[in-house]
């Protein structure tokens, strides 16, 4: 479903719209969303970017120009999530605190990858498949593991393949 406060840009192509969940959010032109995505109330998605099935996307990320988003990849936005307060009563929105994440231009997120919230990912860096990034990600670096960690440089530029 995409909801009606959806801005898209010129050109934006997703697949099967009636396979994704998208509200409140903005996206790039010529940026292409496959299936089974979800982009929450507030996302912003530049230009030219990838996003491949079975993506979550939450509030308070942003995402700039030309970026990879692989399969299964997972952002969060809350560092301490929880269900309930201290009295067992179930939270509503007011009950957390969305801590920002952002994917500088040209960055590639490989599938699988979990995006812990409150870092920056560099613009042009390579997260490897299956990593947990849960610290800032220089430009231009490779990062791999769990927890991430840098194992070499990303002088590729984001049109040219290894």
């Amino acid at each position: 479903m995409i909801a009606p406060d959806v801005k898209l840009g010129q050109g934006v192509v997703i697949h099967h719209p009636e396979l994704v969940n998208l509200y409140g959010c903005t996206i790039g032109e010529g940026t292409k969303v496959a299936s089974f995505v979800e982009i929450q109330k507030g996302v912003v998605i530049g230009r030219n970017v990838k996003v491949e099935a079975f993506v979550f996307i939450p509030t308070g990320v942003t995402i700039e120009d030309g970026v990879f988003i692989g399969p299964h990849v997972c952002f969060t936005n809350d560092l301490y999530p929880r269900a309930v307060d201290e009295q067992g009563e179930l939270l509503d929105e007011a009950g957390w605190s969305v801590v920002p994440t952002v994917v500088r231009a040209g960055a590639n997120i490989g599938a699988n990858a979990t995006i812990v919230c409150g870092v920056t990912i560099g613009a042009g860096a390579m997260v490897a498949a299956g990593a947990t990034v849960t610290h800032d990600v220089p430009a231009a670096t490779l990062v791999a593991g769990t927890p991430a960690r840098a194992i070499g440089t990303w002088p590729r530029a984001s049109t040219t393949r290894p």
